[in-house]
């Protein structure tokens, strides 16, 4: 929901917000247990800190949507 919310935040052109949610998320990846989960998603987790933290925004909002969609239906199929 934090990336959906990053997503959101961006597209609306709040960036506090957007920022907050950014936080949220990467903290929520310093919790994942990576040995827990599928190779394929590894890839996808490592992926997300240089993302959020590129300094363009629309593609930080684009990216953010479709990586919230990923995590979602990611957790519908194995959690």
């Amino acid at each position: 929901m934090d990336l959906l919310r990053v997503a959101l935040g961006y597209h609306r052109g709040s960036i506090n917000m957007a920022k907050r949610f950014t936080d949220e998320a990467l903290k929520r990846v310093d919790e994942i247990d990576l040995s827990a989960i599928q190779p394929y998603f590894v890839k996808i987790i490592k992926t997300l800190p240089s993302i959020l933290l590129s300094k363009n925004k629309d593609r930080i909002a684009e990216d953010a949507l479709l990586y919230s969609i990923l995590c979602k239906n990611y957790a519908k199929k194995f959690l």
